[in-house]
């Protein structure tokens, strides 16, 4: 059996890190640009649980999420977990403050569950031909850090769960039952509780 020729195996790993290319190509990208500065990403094939950015570390990677669940966590001295956000398929994930102040994660990056995806160094959204793409990601981050906001201080728990079940249904099906009550900032048992009185409303 011959070996594949470079050619060949080039074409692969185009193919592998393509769902990341047309993500960056929508924010503002230029295409000449892109491919010098992806030659170092790579297509990952990880496990659940698997640690991608260990907590206390610096950050030197972002990872486009073709398929599976990867989260950001903080875990105390004491033991217990802050989950400070989820990300889905077609959402690229890095902690935005490590990755402008330069400064150790105070997050861990690790898969939920099996997951498929592409892996960039940071140092690519550095590049002055990627100013536009910068934007683009600082605007989403703004956006969405003041609607986590609103969700958190604006609505009681049970509101919070409503929410999630009208706007992200794909997070109460695919998230755990503790994992769910986590991000929305309450015990497991008061999630129950909110479930069981929704029920017997209906």
């Amino acid at each position: 059996m011959t070996a594949p020729s470079a050619s060949a195996h080039q074409a692969t790993t185009e193919q592998a890190i393509n769902p990341l290319w047309q993500y960056l190509l929508a924010l503002g990208a230029e295409p000449e640009h892109l491919a010098p500065l992806l030659s170092q990403a790579r297509a990952l094939s990880c496990q659940t649980g698997e640690c991608l950015l260990p907590q206390g570390e610096h950050q030197t990677f972002a990872y486009f999420v073709v398929d599976g669940i990867v989260r950001a966590c903080h875990y105390t001295q004491e033991g217990s977990e802050r989950c400070k956000e989820f990300y889905f398929e077609g959402e690229l994930c890095f902690l935005y403050r490590s990755w402008l102040k330069q400064d150790l994660a105070p997050y861990q990056l690790e898969t939920v569950s099996a997951c498929r995806l592409v892996q960039m160094p940071l140092a690519v959204l550095n590049e002055p031909s990627m100013q536009r793409v910068q934007l683009s990601l600082l605007k989403q981050q703004l956006l969405y850090k003041e609607q986590k906001e609103a969700f958190l201080l604006l609505n009681t728990p049970e509101q919070r769960y409503l929410h999630l079940l009208e706007h992200f249904p794909l997070w109460v099906k695919r998230l755990t039952h503790a994992q769910l009550a986590n991000y929305i900032g309450i015990t497991a048992i008061s999630l129950s509780r909110i479930r069981r009185r929704l029920q017997d409303s209906v």
